[in-house]
């Protein structure tokens, strides 16, 4: 099975904290829209001889899970979402109906009463909204455009329009913030009744806005041990409400495990369209051109701008450990060729002594305190 994510990178402004590909011209939506639609004609036509071929059978109409991503998906109408999927059923062959995971990000205040009613045009049955905070002054702070009481109304509309699977995004260890403050985050989701919920601790990249005023002292980043706490108190609550803790970042209700992202940790190929989207065929890794007028006018002419690495030795294990680590599953060792898997555990040795780390069968997973060191530790078990 293969994934296919679109990237949708509009944005009606930019959140401070956002290092993603993006942009706030909206006028060049429709004709996004067409030159996605024109690479998924190009990249279709090469499906089986690029990936077929290359990983030994016929791949064709075998599509799994569809992502919108962004950027911000909910700012194209319906009708250009319909297109879309209208496109991915005519060049991949693909029933669009119930067997099929279909994902769409959106923001709490693009979910009005007509987009829901929206919505049964098309074959989304899962929406994953980005919350972040239900604190107003953290939302300014943010830049975010919706309110609290906005993702209250957005959640009841999405679940009159007949959705049975939300995830919620949260963030954590703002400036300022207290463990009191993370709590009724928590909560206030917990009240939403989400199938899944995806959590992130705050972060500073270079390039954001946020950058820029953290390194000017305007903010100042939480220290490591109230981080440590808060991630803690997350672990605690939601597996206390019965949600699997099944990769760093994200929990599900039992059989709510977003099976798309989870495709980027096992190593199932997927198919990434759109500027700056990512694709991965089982071999080799493959990235859009990072520029909207560029991508657009590559795809109008026919061509496909974009750069690819191949995965084989160290690249290949060096890959494996960096997303395979992430879930509770952990790395299987009889994936990896001998040499590897002695390496592997050999620099995992320390890891399984101190308690960061443990051997289940073939696999080697985080414990719960390596969880909180897992740069550290996947770092470590690297090839240089």
């Amino acid at each position: 099975m293969a994934g296919i994510y679109i990237h949708i990178p509009f944005c009606k402004s930019r959140c401070t904290y956002c290092a993603f590909f993006s942009t706030t011209n909206l006028e060049l939506r429709q004709r996004y829209v067409k030159a996605v639609c024109r690479e998924m004609e190009m990249r279709g036509m090469m499906w089986n001889k690029e990936w077929g071929m290359r990983n030994g059978q016929n791949r064709t109409g075998r599509i799994d899970t569809i992502y919108l991503g962004g950027g911000t998906p909910s700012l194209l109408t319906i009708q250009q979402l319909e297109e879309l999927f209208l496109n991915i059923n005519k060049v991949w062959g693909t029933s669009l109906g119930d067997s099929l995971e279909i994902t769409i990000e959106v923001n709490p205040d693009d979910v009005t009463e007509s987009f829901v009613s929206g919505l049964h045009a098309l074959p989304v049955n899962r929406v994953s909204m980005g919350a972040q905070t239900f604190s107003e002054e953290r939302l300014k702070m943010l830049h975010r455009r919706h309110s609290a009481s906005q993702v209250r109304t957005a959640v009841e509309r999405l679940r009159n329009a007949g959705i049975e699977n939300l995830s919620i995004d949260l963030m954590y260890g703002f400036p300022g913030e207290t463990l009191e403050d993370w709590q009724h985050d928590i909560d206030a989701a917990l009240s939403l009744k989400p199938e899944h919920l995806s959590a992130y601790c705050l972060s500073y990249e270079e390039g954001t806005a946020l950058y820029e005023k953290m390194r000017k002292g305007v903010y100042t980043p939480v220290d490591e041990e109230t981080e440590r706490t808060m991630y803690d108190t997350l672990i605690d609550r939601l597996t206390a409400e019965g949600f699997e803790h099944y990769e760093l970042s994200n929990f599900a209700r039992s059989g709510y495990r977003s099976r798309h992202n989870s495709s980027y940790w096992t190593g199932v190929p997927y198919i990434g369209l759109g500027a700056a989207a990512h694709s991965f065929d089982g071999q080799c890794r493959s990235w859009n051109v990072s520029d909207l007028r560029l991508y657009i006018e590559g795809v109008e002419r026919g061509e496909r701008l974009f750069e690819e690495e191949r995965l084989q030795g160290d690249t290949y294990y060096n890959d494996r450990v960096t997303v395979a680590l992430r879930t509770r599953e952990g790395l299987d060792l009889a994936e990896l060729s001998a040499p590897y898997r002695d390496y592997s555990l050999s620099q995992a040795r320390r890891f399984l002594k101190s308690g960061l780390l443990r051997l289940d069968g073939d696999r080697l997973c985080l414990t719960r305190e390596g969880l909180f060191v897992s740069d550290m530790v996947m770092s470590e078990l690297m090839a240089v």
